[in-house]
């Protein structure tokens, strides 16, 4: 029988609500059906948002009430999907959790409306979410089944860089491989999340499930990362889908770009008053007037003047700001998109694609072709050299699925 089916990506970017982001999957996943795609791939952290270009007020040794107004404006654009702050694993996955009694579900209904696309369209849905659980956001992804809902998810093990100040460690339990029979063709996928794929051995953890379908929501949009792409599906002998975002500075969220609409408190929307180095809250120096400035890496000096005093507890005048887009500014980039498919030979076969919002990129495949490359190559089978060589991820069984 045929191995074939025809695989895509969302190279799109999140919206300036929950809502309305979701209206734009369900959108776009109607698009995917009419054109026969019965996998779809939407990029990390498309539900929630990925905070491009934000500090959130964060330097070694300093936090500002900006920042913090920052991080809660954030955690309202986040997803509750109704899991614990450990991951309750297949309990959360089968529903098994106490529900609310007052809505009748866990969460925010998010959930529930994935499973409903899934249903209504059929096709199985990876989208990337910033989720909520209890005080902290987890990069995370869904796997959307059309006929048995969500059969999984997992959150990303190791948030890279400033991430780590607004995302929690996932479990690396999560990293396990979920199955789904399509259209008679078995798919065996495994997600990993954006820098993950630089990690040798959770990619080998993968490898040694036997996945066929490798899924990687990014939001690197440098053109290295097509070569990493390409290094994975030859390697792991599976097709690889990896969407980006692609979005311009005027399309951030108003609390990142500090366009006007927010607390009039100041001219970028957010307060004035922040607190210095150490927590002293500006106000804490009697007599002496500060001089502050903010250096190239977002650190702040404070700088004694020897006039007049003042009173710190009066907002500091800054110069009046225009909205990204009444300015005229904003048009350029902050992220270029880069979303590719790639074949078990390590070849690009559609994108990557530049520069485009809404991009839909799609190809029909054969999944035979990932058991022709194992003549030669595979990574954790006949090419492994399992009795020189172990691995071991705790919680997670690195046999194939049943």
């Amino acid at each position: 029988m045929p191995q074939r089916l025809t695989i895509g990506l969302s190279q799109a970017h999140t919206l300036p609500s929950l809502n309305l982001t979701l209206s734009a999957l369900r959108e776009t996943t109607k698009e995917a059906a009419q054109k026969g795609i019965s996998i779809l791939l939407f990029p990390e952290a498309y539900l929630g948002g990925y905070p491009r270009t934000c500090s959130f007020g964060a330097a070694v040794g300093s936090r500002t009430d900006t920042g913090r107004d920052q991080f809660l404006e954030y955690t309202k654009s986040a997803v509750d999907l109704g899991d614990t702050p450990n991951g309750a694993g297949d309990a959360w996955t089968e529903k098994k959790l106490p529900l609310n009694k007052e809505t009748g579900r866990r969460g925010d209904g998010t959930r529930e409306f994935l499973e409903e696309v899934a249903r209504e369209t059929g096709v199985f849905i990876i989208t990337g979410v910033v989720e909520k659980a209890g005080g902290s956001l987890y990069c995370a992804a869904v796997y959307v089944d059309p006929t048995r809902g969500v059969i999984g998810k997992r959150r990303k093990v190791m948030p890279t860089g400033s991430e780590r100040l607004v995302w929690a460690q996932g479990s690396p339990s999560t990293l396990k491989a979920v199955t789904a029979t399509i259209k008679g063709v078995r798919v065996v996928m495994g997600c990993v999340i954006c820098w993950e794929n630089y990690m040798p051995l959770l990619r080998y953890s993968i490898y040694s499930q036997g996945v066929n379908l490798w899924l990687a929501p990014t939001a690197d949009p440098r053109d290295t990362w097509e070569a990493l792409m390409r290094t994975i599906a030859c390697e792991g002998r599976c097709f690889v889908l990896s969407a980006n975002q692609c979005i311009k500075k005027k399309n951030l969220p108003s609390w990142i770009t500090g366009a006007t609409g927010h607390d009039s408190g100041s001219a970028s929307g957010v307060r004035v008053h922040e607190t210095l180095a150490n927590g002293i809250p500006r106000g804490s120096f009697k007599g002496r007037r500060m001089s502050m400035t903010r250096t190239e890496e977002n650190h702040e000096i404070a700088w004694t003047c020897d006039n007049e005093a003042i009173d710190e507890s009066k907002p500091l005048e800054a110069p009046p700001k225009q909205s990204v887009e009444s300015s005229g500014e904003g048009e350029e980039f902050v992220s270029i998109g880069g979303s590719c498919i790639v074949n078990p030979m390590g070849k690009t076969i559609a994108g990557p694609v530049w520069e485009q919002e809404n991009e839909l990129l799609f190809a029909e495949i054969d999944f035979d072709d990932c058991d022709r490359g194992h003549l030669d190559f595979d990574a954790s089978g006949h090419y492994s050299r399992p009795d020189a060589f172990k691995l071991t991820v705790e919680g997670l069984d690195l046999n194939p699925p049943p």
